[in-house]
């Protein structure tokens, strides 16, 4: 597979981004790299349309690697339309409103002691150098995050065994009455409850 395309930098930037989050909205893209006005970003991502997919998410149009895009960054991932893509583009959009964390990563997976997986969080990253958990409290129900906030709370004693501290748990949620909710269920957790109007 060969292009005559020569690619800028940028455009092999906004390439990688996507490798690495799987999914971003016009505005995200906009906001990261600085791309100005709609009309130049648009400019932008339509020059580079052979490598991108887009689809639309409500009244965002997101982007995501196309064939070509993933071979031209070597990725093996194939990203697909679905139900998913708004639970991605929240915790994407989460990554930017806490500045970028630069030790951020995905799909984090917890093992017990047997190696088989007993929790994954959303994301994991650094702030002002105290770990803290992502949870995007999107479509589940409040049985499922009860479930997880438990297994969040088992874990305290090697959380603070490994880092001497307990981790901060932020969860992002749609309304006021499910922060409030996550709020009660979390009692006696170090936890921050964002819902998606704060952080856009």
């Amino acid at each position: 597979m060969i292009t005559k395309k020569k690619l800028t930098n940028r455009d092999e930037q906004i390439l990688l981004l996507l490798e690495r989050f799987d999914y971003l909205t016009r505005d995200q893209l906009r906001q990261y790299f600085k791309l100005g006005k709609v009309r130049n970003t648009n400019r932008i991502l339509n020059n580079l349309s052979e490598y991108l997919m887009t689809t639309k998410e409500g009244h965002d149009t997101v982007y995501y690697l196309s064939k070509f895009g993933r071979y031209y960054v070597g990725s093996e991932t194939v990203r697909k339309k679905g139900n998913h893509i708004l639970h991605s583009i929240i915790r994407n959009q989460f990554w930017l409103f806490y500045n970028c964390p630069n030790d951020w990563k995905s799909e984090v997976e917890f093992l017990d002691s047997n190696n088989r997986m007993f929790l994954r969080c959303d994301a994991s990253f650094t702030r002002n150098g105290f770990k803290c958990y992502l949870e995007v409290d999107n479509t589940q129900t409040m049985k499922e995050n009860k479930d997880k906030i438990k297994r969040y709370k088992i874990l305290i004693e090697s959380f603070e065994k490994q880092y001497g501290y307990y981790p901060t748990l932020i969860w992002v949620t749609r309304t006021e009455l499910r922060r409030k909710q996550l709020e009660q269920v979390c009692e006696g957790l170090k936890v921050k409850v964002y819902t998606v109007d704060d952080i856009k």
